[in-house]
Parts: structure tokens; C-alpha cells; sequence
């Protein structure tokens, strides 16, 4: 279906590559006014993790535009690192990069959510809050997606009063220029990955895309709390 999100106002967060970018590309094609945040566009930047600066900058889309009726959350970033390895200023930088980076958006939308009246908020946890992988130095990054499911399960809670549904969505590994990387470096990472996944191939932004556009449609108005593996079957086992 086309226009499934017509007349919705979307707020997508690291819209400027991978995930958030293919979401922001998807909601558009359906219909809806998207506004993508990253440090450098694309249509705003900001640093999320700037209390004032995240302030003014949603204070900004309201002056705009009155209200957000989506929020997506899908800026992050981590470093991975063995515990041995990791420093404790590398820890803290990866838990502000997982979870402020939700936080502080959230709050700054959420009198917009509000006036919404039927809002959709979309974060990501990750296959990692659920299970190790073997090969992967994830500690960090497995104890911030671990954190950002727990808090959107409590934004659902007190979300219900106003309309506001929040839900998180766990990909698996998805084929990104980040996580490219990671395939480079070394190249067994890819066979330890799909040796976990039912469907043996890897994922795309796209696959995540069409999730966080049925829970930002009516569609999907009765789910809020929920968590949705998208991981080829990763966690199923």
C-alpha cells in the first residue's frame, strides 16, 4: 500500500545513513513529512546528546510544525571492546551513546507526542540484549540495546495516558557502511553470524524499514510495549 503514513509528521533520528536512513527514505515514499536529525543533516543536525542543544531543536519542529506524530530513535553509536580492553570513559561513552541518545529526544518530543493524540514512538534494542555472540567484543553495547528496551517498555506505560505507543524493534546484523567494518576486519565474522540465523543471509536496512512503518501507521495501534526481532530468526533458537 502507498500513502500509509500520509499527513504524518516524522522525526527520525540518525537519518543520515544505514537504518535511520532507510526508514527516513520509506516513510517518505508513504506519505509522510519526515524530518531527518543527524550530526550533519540531512535535513537538521544537532548533537543528541546535547541537553540544550536537543532542547532547541525540537523546540524548533515545534514552532514548525506543531506536533510529531513519529518518533524514531535510530542514532546510536557504541564502542566494542573486550572488558579487559575497554577503558572506563569508552564504557560511559557507549551508554550515552545507546541510551541518552534515546532519552534526551524522547523528552523533548514528548509534549509533541502529546499532541499527537495517536503518536508512535520506534527505538532499537538489539538481538544483543538478548543474546552474546560469540567472536563479537559487544559489552557496552549489549548493556545499552539491554537498557533502551527496558526504557521504552516504561515510556509505553506512561505513554498510554496521552495516545503515545512505544515499541522497540531488535535487528539482527544488518549490512550497513558501519557494520561493514566489522565484516572487513574480519572476515570469519560473517560465517559466526549467519551461523546463528535461521535464514542464512543478512539483513538490510529495508527489512527494518518496513517494521518501523507498520508501527507508525494505524496499522499497528493496538501494539505498544513490544519488542520485534528482526534477525533472521537469531533468537528464536
Amino acid at each position: 500500500m502507498a500513502d500509509r503514513l500520509k499527513g504524518r509528521v516524522a522525526v527520525v533520528t540518525g537519518a543520515a545513513n544505514g537504518i535511520g536512513e532507510g526508514i527516513a527514505r520509506m516513510f517518505r515514499a508513504e506519505g509522510a513529512t519526515v524530518i531527518g536529525i543527524d550530526r550533519e543533516g540531512p535535513d537538521m543536525a544537532c548533537d543528541l546528546t546535547d541537553e540544550a542543544s536537543t532542547a532547541a531543536l525540537f523546540a524548533q519542529i515545534g514552532r514548525r510544525h506543531g506536533l510529531i506524530d513519529v518518533l524514531v530513535n535510530a542514532a546510536a553509536f557504541a564502542v566494542f571492546a573486550w572488558i579487559e580492553d575497554m577503558s572506563y570513559a569508552d564504557w560511559k561513552r557507549t551508554l550515552t551513546g545507546e541510551l541518552d541518545i534515546v532519552f534526551l529526544p524522547t523528552r523533548a518530543a514528548w509534549p509533541l507526542l502529546k499532541e499527537s493524540g495517536s503518536a508512535s514512538v520506534i527505538n532499537f534494542a538489539s538481538a544483543n540484549a538478548r543474546h552474546a555472540l560469540e567472536g563479537s567484543p559487544a559489552l557496552a553495547h549489549c548493556a545499552g540495546k539491554g537498557g533502551v528496551q527496558a526504557m521504552t517498555r516504561q515510556l509505553a506505560m506512561e505513554g498510554a495516558l496521552h495516545g503515545i505507543r512505544a515499541n522497540t524493534i531488535s535487528p539482527g546484523f544488518i549490512r550497513t557502511a558501519a557494520t561493514a567494518r566489522h565484516l572487513a576486519a574480519d572476515p570469519a565474522f560473517e560465517q559466526q553470524v549467519l551461523s546463528k540465523n535461521m535464514l542464512k543471509r543478512l539483513g538490510e536496512p529495508e527489512d527494518i524499514a518496513w517494521c518501523a512503518t507498520w508501527l507508525a501507521s494505524t496499522e499497528a495501534r493496538y501494539v505498544t510495549g513490544a519488542d520485534i526481532p528482526i534477525d533472521a530468526g537469531a533468537t528464536a533458537w
